[in-house]
């Protein structure tokens, strides 16, 4: 224990205050002499407080004079010191166990438990507790810790100690984080932060990811963390359903100032369900939850985490109770990298009938200024309410001093002369990186093995380029690629440069171009892979892609324009060369198949696609994605995943005679997509819908052609806009079209339930692919199948108009 009255005296006497608040801390622990872990202490009859650390020591700045402290901690009683402060003050403070106690609780043989009723008369009340607090503000604290407990010795051959800056027996803080904020929050749900201070372990010019709406977790709503860790989000023990996953049973009861307090076990009915174990305190006559004390379990479906335990006190304010701190503590291992930490928050200065000017709640959730990570040492030793473990303490000195060590030119410079040495294997396999981190700059080439691929157009072939990135203040940059293509059948080079200036990322601007030439596919979706078109030609002699010839500059700019509205303006001119097949070659000769001509319309001969033509298009599209939430920093505007529609807007015009321009078209769309549409336990959906015409007609050729994402193989990437049978070019369109995408994840709804499938976490999938067009009516697909993180098996069935046409499996990996 000495260490922690070394702190606690390090905390008390190293502060420099102001005339009228001194410091009060000092060690709250158990009757047992144990330190009471993250107990809230606040000043009486305020809403002022702090919380302990991990080792239960505390400190808390008061007024000079007579002051009224409450400590308080779930599971023992709450205790209230009145202290006469003049000066820096250590005050030790002892917390008894609650006794909870049955007495005057009848319980006759096969009744139900009292605990049921407590339990109804709170999900009666929900409602009204969710939503009795119309708007507030408060002062939030969070300090966020991640850190290694084991790992592995070498991990794909590196050094784990050394690669994450380890003790001897592979141990240490990963990440150590605190922040201050003002936080507003306002019915239903809009939110506003604004970051006042921040603090990163190790790098002093970094922002801290702290969101106090991260930590908000509200058990008057029925499904929680959704989309965090688990897709299907868990049960609250006090939902409108809870009866049906939940089991309640009433351990006692005690009384605090008059009110009578019920502490209730909630425990599953069912050991696989997304529901949570553990602890909850009721008060009766109100039946507010004021506090919780709950864990969830690999058994609830968590993902990553072992274990996650939530802890949370209640602070009481006129006729209700507010989260006075909140603690999220967790453990895993993954690949053998043992990990734990923990996130608390906690709350300060409450106002529950703020007045907001008008516009005060916007987009933006969260404000994060340059200033924030500017406070010296001082500052936080003055301002932070929960002190520093020594661990901590040891890991802020540590890190910070050889933070600047690490940006100096010397340091980077021998860094950099050992990650930058060169090797064939890396040029082969995964490319060749020169970087210089001081001057802020790279040099990329690809790696060779990759860039060699076949097509039945070039034979063997050759696409290889390099990239020069420079990065500037916050975020910009610029990047210039070269790149160069040789065909070794038809003996057709082309090269092209193209380059970007990520200038402004606070408003997403980006100004962009290219000229050159290369050999394009004529789905300008892609059709396929040049490395999956290989494997299929070569060892199948089937050669899905068709290739042209593009001579081509092009120049755009995109730029925010609003708040979640994106405008992007480009124009494009090409001169566009017919390709035929020159190679026949393959590994495995298929008696029964021949490849195709380069032309999917005329298969057995080599007929001309389209004459070789010049155009000039330019494009204009707005993409707006409604209600859209933001984090504003220094270093950018960062996009929260969107609870509404995205809708993309796209005007195509083909300029006839200017340049010797060939084509003459006008043509626009609409597209309205939605990810992640919450079902609560029953998973959640997405959708894709587009319709387009082209206005005029007059002159375009087939690679101006609307196409759509096609897919004639078994294995694929996934994405939500393609099709699984559809040919890559035998339905492009130059008149009007509709299509639409649909796919529902259960989630492992109904896998879960299933023991021997159950430990492999599957998700299941049903979908359906919608096409109309004029040479193609009434196209439908429907499927159904299994995915697992990135993997995905699937089996469908393909019907044009009332005929099934095709049916099969389909597998998909990546993201």
């Amino acid at each position: 224990m000495k260490y922690i009255y070394s702190t606690i005296f390090l905390v008390i006497t190293t502060l420099s205050l102001s005339a009228q608040q001194v410091k009060l801390g000092g060690l709250i622990k158990d009757t047992e002499g144990q330190p009471v872990p993250f107990a809230s202490v606040y000043i009486k009859n305020t809403t002022k407080g702090t919380s302990a650390n991990v080792d239960g020591i505390y400190s808390l700045s008061v007024d000079k004079g007579q002051v009224t402290i409450i400590y308080r901690a779930i599971g023992y009683k709450a205790l209230e010191k009145i202290f006469t402060i003049d000066d820096n003050t250590t005050q030790n403070v002892t917390l008894t166990p609650e006794s909870y106690s049955l007495a005057g609780v009848t319980i006759a043989a096969n009744a139900e438990d009292p605990a049921y009723e407590i339990i109804r008369q709170a999900i009666k009340r929900r409602k009204e507790h969710l939503t009795e607090v119309d708007a507030y503000t408060a002062n939030v604290y969070i300090k966020g810790v991640q850190k290694l407990v084991g790992a592995p010795k070498k991990f794909f051959g590196r050094d784990i100690q050394k690669t994450l800056d380890l003790d001897t027996n592979r141990k240490g803080i990963l990440y150590l984080s605190e922040s201050t904020s003002t936080f507003a929050f306002q019915q239903p749900d809009r939110i506003h932060e604004e970051m006042l201070s921040s603090k990163t372990a190790g790098n002093n010019n970094a922002f801290s990811f702290n969101k106090a709406s991260d930590l908000i977790i509200n058990f008057y709503n029925n499904i929680l963390l959704e989309n965090t860790l688990s897709t299907r989000g868990f049960v609250s023990p006090i939902s409108d359903n809870a009866m049906l996953y939940y089991r309640y049973k009433l351990l006692g009861t005690t009384s605090e100032n008059g009110e009578t307090i019920n502490k209730i076990q909630v425990i599953p009915r069912r050991t696989h369900d997304p529901v949570f174990r553990g602890i909850i305190y009721i008060k009766d006559d109100s039946f507010h939850l004021i506090n919780a004390e709950v864990f969830l379990t690999k058994d609830a479906g968590i993902n990553l985490l072992d274990t996650l335990n939530i802890t949370q006190q209640f602070i009481k304010i006129e006729n209700t109770h507010m989260p006075s701190n909140i603690n999220f503590r967790f453990n895993g291992d993954v690949f053998g990298f043992k990990f734990e930490g923990y996130y608390v928050g906690v709350y300060n200065n409450y106002n529950i009938h703020p007045e907001f000017p008008k516009n005060y709640f916007t987009g933006e959730i969260l404000k994060v200024t340059r200033a924030v990570n500017k406070k010296d040492s001082l500052f936080w030793l003055n301002n932070r309410p929960i002190p520093l473990t020594r661990e901590e303490s040891r890991d802020y000195v540590r890190k910070d001093s050889i933070a600047t060590l690490k940006t100096s030119k010397h340091y980077l410079d021998s860094l950099e002369k050992k990650n930058n040495t060169f090797s064939v294997g890396k040029l082969l396999l995964t490319g060749y990186t020169i970087n210089n981190r001081y001057e802020r700059k790279s040099f990329s080439f690809d790696p060779i093995l990759p860039s060699i691929f076949y097509n039945t157009v070039e034979g063997f072939a050759v696409k290889y380029g390099m990239s020069y990135v420079k990065r500037l203040e916050d975020r910009s940059y610029y990047r210039i690629s070269p790149s160069a293509r040789y065909g070794f059948s038809n003996k057709l080079f082309t090269g092209n440069l193209s380059a970007n200036y990520y200038y402004d990322p606070v408003k997403r601007a980006n100004i962009f171009g290219s000229v050159g030439s290369d050999i394009m596919d004529l789905n300008n979706n892609g059709s396929m892979t040049l490395l999956g078109n290989t494997i299929n030609s070569l060892l199948f002699e089937r050669n899905f892609a068709k290739f042209y010839k593009k001579e081509f500059a092009d120049l755009g700019i995109t730029r925010e324009l609003a708040n979640g509205l994106q405008g992007t303006i480009s124009a494009d001119y090409s001169r566009n060369t017919n390709l035929v097949n020159t190679s026949s070659f393959k590994i495995s000769d298929n008696k029964e198949r021949e490849f195709t001509s380069n032309n999917p319309f005329s298969p057995l001969t080599e007929t001309p696609l389209f004459p070789n033509y010049t155009s000039l298009n330019a494009t204009a599209s707005l993409t707006y994605t409604i209600g859209q939430k933001y984090v504003t920093r220094p270093d950018g505007k960062f996009y929260e995943p969107s609870k509404y529609p995205i809708l993309t807007l796209t005007y195509k015009k083909g300029i006839e005679g200017a340049l010797n321009s060939d084509v003459d078209y006008d043509y626009i769309s609409l597209g309205i997509q939605q990810n992640r549409i919450s079902a609560g336990l029953w998973g959640y959906s997405s959708f894709y819908l587009s319709a387009g015409k082209f206005l005029n007609n007059k002159s375009l050729y087939f690679p101006e052609f609307k196409h759509f994402r096609g897919n004639v193989t078994l294995l694929s990437k996934p994405d939500p806009k393609r099709f699984m049978f559809l040919d890559f070019y035998l339905f492009s369109t130059n008149d009007e079209y509709a299509e639409a995408h649909f796919e529902h994840n259960f989630s492992g709804l109904f896998t879960n339930k299933v023991p021997l499938l159950r430990k492999l976490k599957l998700e299941e999938v049903v979908g359906v692919n919608y096409l109309t067009q004029p040479i193609k009516t009434n196209y439908t697909e429907f499927y159904f199948g299994l995915q697992r993180l990135i993997f995905r098996a699937t089996y469908g069935f393909a019907y044009d108009g009332n005929k099934r046409v095709e049916h099969g499996i389909r597998l998909a990996y990546g993201f």
